[in-house]
């Protein structure tokens, strides 16, 4: 892989992409859904990152609820970080872009005895997608059952929920979407129960949603990879091209 084609195609295409939910002033680019609002991208330099920061800050203070800055470690100015905290925002834990090219895959992992993996076609397994990452992450993760069953009201579909069950009980659970119009499609969640790890589920779940993006012709696979799951998505083949971070807004003014 090349990593740094890789990357600029993954910055252009994922990072710049202007959606129906998105606005963009050519410098920084905004998404204001349903469900997240946030800054997906920026290039900025030193004399304007401060008067930028505190534009972003107006601009999302009237959308009512906290927001997020996703930083890159490759985003400019160098000390973007730093003007961040100083502007308020809360840095959260770093994450690792992850990516994988389809065809150094295994696309059909062998499944544990006893687990089985169905796919997310109706309320009930959104809600068992929500039940699993509630336990395995913590917190209210209601607005992914509502994402998965928007998708499954929409006439093409752009994201896919599975949940793995053993003896009818969910146990591991995660979604892919696909950016329509892009190479590449985004692999979410993957939690799974404390007791079903180190036995295969996890790389089953990548499998399945890796599978389910060859099929719609995506050639590559992206993850923001927490420390947990960096090195078992390494060994299937999947390369790292950045770090990535969540500055956290509580919403409002400054």
């Amino acid at each position: 892989m090349n990593r740094d084609a890789v990357l600029a195609a993954f910055t252009e295409q994922i990072r710049r992409r202007a959606g129906h939910s998105s606005e963009s002033d050519g410098s920084v680019v905004r998404h204001i859904g349903a469900d997240w609002a946030g800054v997906t991208f920026s290039d900025l330099a030193q004399t304007t990152a401060d008067a930028a920061i505190a534009a972003q800050i107006e601009r999302f203070a009237g959308v009512g609820r906290p927001w997020e800055w996703k930083h890159y470690s490759y985003d400019l100015p160098a000390d973007l970080p730093q003007r961040l905290l100083a502007a308020g925002l809360t840095a959260e834990p770093a994450e690792t872009l992850l990516v994988a090219e389809m065809s150094d895959l295994e696309l059909n992992p062998r499944l544990p005895a006893g687990v089985e993996l169905h796919p997310v076609v109706d309320a009930q397994g959104a809600a068992a997608v929500v039940a699993v990452h509630d336990q395995v992450f913590g917190g209210d993760h209601r607005a992914i059952g509502r994402l998965l069953l928007s998708g499954l009201a929409e006439a093409t579909e752009t994201v896919a929920g599975v949940v793995a069950m053993a003896g009818g009980i969910p146990v591991a659970a995660g979604r892919v979407e696909f950016q329509a119009g892009t190479d590449f499609a985004g692999i979410w969640g993957g939690g799974t129960l404390p007791g079903w790890r180190g036995k295969g589920v996890f790389r089953a779940l990548v499998g399945y949603r890796a599978a389910l993006a060859a099929d719609r012709g995506f050639r590559y696979v992206q993850v923001d990879a927490s420390a947990q799951s960096r090195p078992i998505l390494e060994r299937l083949g999947f390369v790292e091209l950045a770090t990535t971070t969540p500055f956290m807004h509580p919403g409002g003014p400054r």
